[in-house]
């Protein structure tokens, strides 16, 4: 899994400045809308913000109540979070009393079947993306589906689609490290546990804790699914990758037959009875992706295309940042990712795969302990003492990005990355707990509120250029206008779009 200094010096070395330069990076991040008392907003997408369904960087998630604000691909990480901050600023002036809940675990949430789905209108397409989280919903629970977190979606041009998964294949092995790193959400609201199963212990008002985790979002109780588990989906190529998919999307899965695609009343219960109603339901830390042309299923694209990009799935919101992530966390994944790229990566098995998933669940719920234990093949190794080793991988690609850039930002970032794996009480995970514990009486609700508040008061104070605010106003309107063409344009009754969207044939090259 890693290399010596002088062959990761020669990959690195081929890697030329232009194709170096060409590195992009993109955000998608996810927000709960809240009201001031921390319960969640039961409002609809404010029409000043446009159409969700049109959008090119507002939009919604799972719930009517659950914004993603989404960038341009980037040159520069500081042009990426320039315009992060700008869309949120935006927002903030939007939704009036409303703030983004700062938190990847939401707020204060109602009973599961009063939480919002989104809504996108009439367009079959529209129908279909509802009709999708309804049967999320009924999957694994409309509470599960209002975790937030960060998308970062990244190239570099000359890859093609077995470079991308030999990263994948790292990626996934290393992946407990970023959870470690940068995982900021080891407590909850005792509202998002009602009436579940859970290891977790008591820290305040209803506030639930484990002492040493990272990322309960990423553990157990967050996007995590039994049935899902069982695909055992490799990442050897991209072949055997989409074979994987393709089965879980046309394979009847008996459960989810049981619930129907729709009620006795003639309702929707969920877009198909397969073990995946469509590409996006498959959870993973990390996806290979590509652009889609209007219609198109993501299966078809890759197939057709090849990999353009990964997406990162597994960086919660950082509370403490305005926009949810700080620039140095931004060039400390592009190293990482580097790293992936230019490290040994041998096929993945059938065992391995369940080894990276014992390794996520133990770094997410215990990763700040200082024994812990992960296992790489037939080793017990340390967890600070792998990531120290992959720290040292990392070393050579942040003076390489430094040198082209004449700086010294990614050696920056690294450090940090250094000092928090010597002293795990400067994660955020750690900061998290020790300000609800030491300022909000144990309680995550109140410690939500008040982070939440404190952004929405920078937000408010910080300048927004005029040409940003037109240019998004202007997006909103257009993005309505369309919305409503395409509710005119639809003559096909959403059945039959349904079952010629979901054709498996669609799904092939």
């Amino acid at each position: 899994m890693s290399l010596s200094p002088d062959s990761l010096g020669a990959r690195l070395q081929a890697l030329s400045p232009e194709r170096l330069a060409g590195m992009r990076r993109g955000v998608e991040k996810e927000s709960l809308r809240a009201n001031p008392d921390g319960m969640l907003a039961l409002t609809p997408h404010p029409r000043t913000l446009g159409s969700a369904l049109t959008h090119p960087c507002i939009t919604t998630d799972f719930s009517e109540s659950q914004l993603e604000l989404i960038t341009a691909a980037h040159a520069a990480p500081a042009d990426c979070a320039r315009e992060l901050l700008e869309i949120h600023q935006f927002v903030a002036r939007e939704i009036g009393e409303e703030r983004m809940w700062v938190s990847s675990m939401p707020c204060v949430l109602p009973t599961d079947e009063t939480i919002p789905l989104g809504r996108y209108g009439t367009s079959n397409v529209g129908r279909a993306k509802s009709v999708y989280r309804m049967g999320l919903g009924h999957r694994y629970g409309r509470r599960m589906q209002t975790i937030s977190g960060i998308h970062y979606n990244w190239s570099l041009p000359g890859l093609g689609n077995e470079e991308y998964f030999a990263l994948i294949r790292n990626f996934r092995r290393h992946g407990f490290l970023l959870l470690f790193l940068f995982g900021a959400s080891p407590a909850v609201c005792a509202s998002f546990v009602q009436g579940r199963a859970h290891a977790l212990e008591p820290l305040g008002p209803d506030t639930f804790h484990l002492p040493h985790a990272t990322s309960l979002r990423m553990g157990r109780l967050g996007y995590q699914s039994d049935a899902q588990a069982a695909l055992n989906v490799s990442y050897n190529c991209l072949e055997g990758y989409a074979a994987s998919l393709h089965g879980a999307l046309t394979t009847p899965h008996p459960p989810y037959e049981a619930t129907g695609v729709r009620n006795p009343g003639g309702e929707y219960n969920q877009l198909a009875t397969s073990l995946l109603q469509i590409e996006n339901e498959f959870y993973g830390i990390i996806r290979p992706k590509r652009t889609i042309r209007m219609g198109e299923r993501p299966l078809h694209a890759l197939r057709e295309r090849g990999v353009e990009y990964v997406e990162v799935r597994c960086m919660d919101l950082d509370p403490f940042e305005v926009a949810g992530i700080a620039e140095p966390t931004m060039r400390f994944l592009d190293v990482f990712l580097l790293h992936c790229l230019l490290a040994d990566s041998p096929p993945d098995t059938p065992q391995e795969t369940v080894e990276m998933a014992r390794n996520q669940h133990r770094t997410a719920s215990a990763g700040r302990d200082p024994g812990l234990k992960l296992e790489r093949g037939t080793e017990s190794v340390a967890l600070t003492e792998w990531g120290a080793q992959v720290l040292d991988g990392c070393a050579p690609i942040a003076r390489r990005l430094d040198a082209l850039q004449g700086t010294d930002v990614h050696a920056q970032a690294l450090a940090l990355a250094r000092a928090r794996l010597a002293d795990p009480a400067l994660t955020p995970s750690a900061r998290v707990l020790g300000s609800i514990t030491a300022e909000h009486g144990g309680c995550f609700r109140d410690f939500g509120r008040s982070r939440s508040q404190a952004v929405r008061d920078a937000l408010l104070a910080l300048p927004l250029d005029a040409q940003v605010t037109l240019r998004l106003q202007r997006a909103a309107q257009e993005s309505a206008a369309e919305q409503k063409r395409r509710e005119a344009a639809d003559t096909l009754p959403f059945e039959e779009y349904r079952v010629q969207y979901l054709d498996p044939q669609r799904l092939m090259a």
